[in-house]
């Protein structure tokens, strides 16, 4: 209980501005209202009407957590109006972009574990690549993808691919090189060629790694 106590409190801080923020912010449309109207509002009235704007400047909590409620329930999810419809659009091409990238991280690593020119010239790429902030490659490659018809789902998956495929690749080098020389002497006393030593011994450890 007492280790709940302090995130229970900064939850309900945060709650409480995020209110008081809400009233802040939409006050100025229900003073203006009543301006035009020739009305005077009181202090109670203000803080009822900032909570019931069909379009707040910034919601309040219940409001967001109604909004998010009826986007998911109060519609089909065929319909473009539904969250869960473009949360499966958002999945979808992020997803793919996900096993591209993995796929391609995987590949990279294998080819860096076992041949040394690809080990001194692909690694530093990579490691260069992620110097790229993706906040700013990703509205020109939205641009430049758009101008020749590519689907919206296309840009997504790249981006995606772009930001998984180096932690995939970091992960499968150190996982391809943990097998330490006592087990790799083993495997070679057996006669085992590369292919069989990275079958048995260098795929198997490195999956930890991937995941």
């Amino acid at each position: 209980m007492k280790s709940a106590l302090p995130v229970v409190s900064v939850v309900a801080v945060i709650i409480a501005l995020w209110y008081a923020g809400s009233v802040w912010l939409n006050s100025p449309w229900v003073y203006d209202q009543a301006a035009r109207a020739g009305q005077q509002v009181s202090l109670p009235d203000v803080l009822v009407a900032t909570m019931q704007q069909d379009r707040p400047v910034l919601p309040a909590p219940h409001q967001v957590i109604k909004g998010l409620y009826d986007g998911i329930t109060g519609q089909a999810i065929t319909s473009k109006r539904s969250l869960v419809y473009h949360a499966w659009v958002t999945l979808s091409g992020t997803m793919f972009g996900f096993v591209i990238g993995t796929l391609m991280g995987i590949a990279l690593a294998v080819g860096i574990v076992h041949n040394k020119a690809m080990d001194l010239s692909v690694m530093p790429w990579a490691i260069a690549s992620q110097m790229i902030p993706i906040i700013a490659i990703a509205p020109m490659l939205a641009v430049v993808m758009n101008s020749l018809g590519a689907q919206p789902i296309v840009t997504k998956a790249i981006i995606s691919a772009y930001l998984s495929f180096f932690p995939v690749v970091v992960g499968m080098v150190k996982g391809l090189r943990s097998p330490d020389q006592m087990q790799l002497d083993l495997l070679r006393t057996y006669n085992a060629g590369a292919n069989t030593t990275f079958w048995s011994l260098r795929l198997p450890a490195s999956v930890p790694y991937l995941f």
